[in-house]
């Protein structure tokens, strides 16, 4: 443990999902009290055990992020608490759509995923930024696939929702940044822990076994190896530190090298 954490205070949205516990239980490692929030409370109190038995700080919130109010009156209760917000990481799930060409496809399901991506981020967002402006400090972090940077076919809506979120990014950074509040994202793809039959086929119907998806995936990265729930939850705990003072309107590549930008 390297603190680098230490004395912060940050909600994670999606605390109780695969990538979510894993962000979580690293932050609580390096320091930080944690506020996980989620629809599930089953999920949610799961990874807040973890924490505990770790010695790590945690609470649990079971909402809807989509819900405005209920968003802003829980960040209420973390100040009330804790005194401040110093992170605020979006991890919700959007219920992308792929696999279907998007000539084929519904509006219903291109829009899902930009529509919920986007009004989450946003409202996550603003509520935390409402009170980091007072603070003149904090980051806002956001989790994305890359897949808005490029154009692959068969990707469906997950391009258009990852643009949409990583334009408002950069448009809070752009706000926010004079008051010391730094805004990032992640790219990543296909963290191996957490690929499941049940959440690649709510994606794509036609997705082949999860053993074999984690080999192509692999196989196509430069270094050959799949992105690792570590990979991720590293380097968005260097994303939410003083270390990264520096960076801010920009979305970092934790792909393995499926991406090279």
């Amino acid at each position: 443990m390297t603190e680098l954490l230490k004395g912060k205070t940050a909600i994670i949205y999606g605390g109780g999902g695969g990538i979510g516990g894993g962000v979580a239980r690293t932050f609580a490692r390096e320091g930080a009290k944690v506020f996980l929030v989620g629809r599930t409370r089953e999920k949610l109190d799961g990874v807040a055990k973890e924490i505990k038995s770790g010695g790590g700080s945690v609470e649990v919130a079971a909402l809807d992020a989509l819900d405005e109010k209920a968003v802003d009156a829980h960040v209420e209760q973390v100040v009330s608490k804790a005194g401040r917000v110093d992170v605020s990481f979006n991890l919700i799930t959007r219920g992308d759509a792929q696999g279907i060409p998007l000539v084929e496809m519904s509006t219903a399901d291109l829009l899902r995923a930009v529509v919920s991506g986007l009004q989450s981020n946003f409202i996550t967002a603003r509520a935390a930024a409402r009170r980091m402006i007072g603070q003149k400090s904090g980051v806002i972090l956001h989790l994305n696939s890359a897949s808005g940077d490029g154009a692959q076919p068969g990707m469906g809506s997950t391009g258009p929702a990852d643009a949409a979120t990583e334009s408002l990014m950069r448009y809070l950074a752009a706000e926010l940044g004079p008051n010391g509040i730094r805004v990032c994202g992640i790219w990543t793809a296909g963290v191996a822990e957490t690929l499941t039959q049940e959440k690649l086929g709510a994606v794509n119907e036609n997705v082949p076994a999860v053993e074999q998806v984690k080999q192509m995936l692999a196989g196509m990265t430069a270094l050959r190896r799949n992105v690792h729930l570590a990979d991720v939850a590293e380097v968005a705990a260097f994303l939410a530190s003083d270390r990264a003072a520096g960076i801010t309107g920009t979305m970092v590549n934790v792909t393995s090298g499926l991406v090279l930008k």
